[in-house]
């Protein structure tokens, strides 16, 4: 029956972060692959969710007041003035928000530029709108934006640019100056910026994020996309939004509608709750973060990881193989499954170099195969199981026999 699946079906690959979170649990390994927390969510957001379900709140709901909130956030955060009514739509996770936008927003061959690496859902919501990706890639060790690479990926063809900041899977957090060349560019070639900002309120090392939409002349060109997924521990709850310019927002609800119609309408209700938290759920949820970043890291130098750029934010660690290490980043996450029962990801599945316009060096294709991803979103326990697992390993140089 296969012949009956579309073309685009036929395109679309499964997974590979999905697949290694099945293999995990299969093996019952630690799942140190997928963006997940392994800890509860807030005992009030909880409360607040069976509450609405107690109280028959379990048909369509459109909430009206998680758009006044959303838009009340985006005043005190960013000082941006988002009308409620016009400029919002709450959709099932920031992952629906992004697709809705990218179908309200692509005519068939719109180019839309992504920076490299790359989550992996970005390009398959582009292609399915009939755009096509574009791919700049960022300067390692410290994934650094080059501006004469970002104006060379320009063509009359440009329609959109991406930006996640904080970023996955680097865990970069970009700098004004970059964030001032992406917004500089945006207007003279008069294209749209596309902003995942779900990593918005996890950053270290006193970063703070800067939304893209706050630069001069960028509110009315950026759609923002965002969750409660990341902030408030709950990935199941698919409960995000899109903040855009009223025209835009309008299409993307229209869109949002067809597909889906309603987010949860228990978890709109904790929503409520959620968006009232007080500046010290932030802070604390900033320093639990870090301390499991910090952990991470000191474990990973130990065993001969380069960790050359910390992640400034995001749940994510992007380490680099010891230049000793003859095994590709696929191989090493195959062994360390099977002799130490933790998962990862290697990190090449979210690099393009194939795709460049400017033909990568050979430095380039290979260090896309020199790094794994991490994510460090786990409770303490699993962590500390996980640093017990990879210490098995460890031969009388403190080194991975893998390496």
């Amino acid at each position: 029956m296969e012949e009956k699946l579309s073309s685009a079906a036929k395109n679309i690959k499964s997974s590979p972060i999905q697949q290694l979170s099945y293999l995990a649990e299969k093996c019952n390994a630690i799942n140190l692959a997928e963006g997940f927390p392994d800890f509860p969510a807030p005992a009030i957001l909880k409360a607040a969710a069976i509450s609405a379900i107690n109280s028959d709140y379990n048909q369509y709901r459109h909430v009206q007041g998680l758009c006044d909130l959303v838009a009340l956030r985006a005043k005190e955060g960013h000082g941006l003035d988002v009308d409620p009514l016009t400029d919002i739509v709450v959709c099932c996770g920031q992952s629906e928000a992004f697709a809705a936008t990218m179908f309200a927003i692509i005519n068939q061959g719109d180019e839309v530029i992504l920076l490299d690496p790359v989550y992996e859902t970005y390009e398959v919501c582009i292609t399915l709108a009939g755009g096509v990706p574009v791919y700049v890639p960022l300067d390692p060790p410290h994934w650094a934006l080059d501006q004469e690479k970002l104006i060379k990926s320009f063509t009359s063809r440009t329609k959109a640019i991406v930006l996640n900041s904080p970023h996955n899977p680097t865990g970069k957090v970009f700098t004004k100056a970059e964030l001032g060349i992406i917004a500089r560019a945006c207007q003279t070639h008069n294209i749209l910026a596309v902003t995942d900002e779900v990593y918005e309120h996890i950053t270290f090392d006193k970063e703070r994020h800067i939304s893209l939409a706050t630069f001069p002349g960028m509110q009315h060109r950026t759609i923002i996309t965002s969750s409660l997924s990341k902030t408030y521990s709950v990935t199941g709850w698919r409960i995000g939004w899109a903040i855009a310019p009223s025209c835009i927002a309008s299409g993307i609800r229209n869109i949002h509608v067809k597909i889906t119609d309603s987010p949860p309408a228990p978890f709109q209700e904790a929503a409520l709750i959620a968006l009232r938290s007080p500046s010290e759920y932030f802070n604390s949820l900033r320093k639990d973060y870090e301390s499991k970043r910090d952990f991470l890291a000191e474990l990973l130098a130990k065993v001969g990881f380069q960790i050359q750029s910390m992640p400034k934010g995001s749940v994510f660690l992007f380490a680099e193989l010891p230049e000793t290490c003859t095994l590709s980043d696929v191989e090493f996450v195959e062994e360390l499954i099977k002799q130490a029962g933790v998962v990862a990801v290697p990190g090449s599945g979210f690099f393009h170099s194939h795709s460049y316009r400017d033909k990568p060096s050979q430095v380039t294709s290979s260090y896309a195969r020199r790094y794994i991803r991490f994510a460090f979103c786990k409770s303490n326990e699993t962590l500390a199981t996980a640093a017990q697992k990879i210490a098995r390993l460890v031969d009388s140089t403190g080194r991975l026999k893998l390496f």
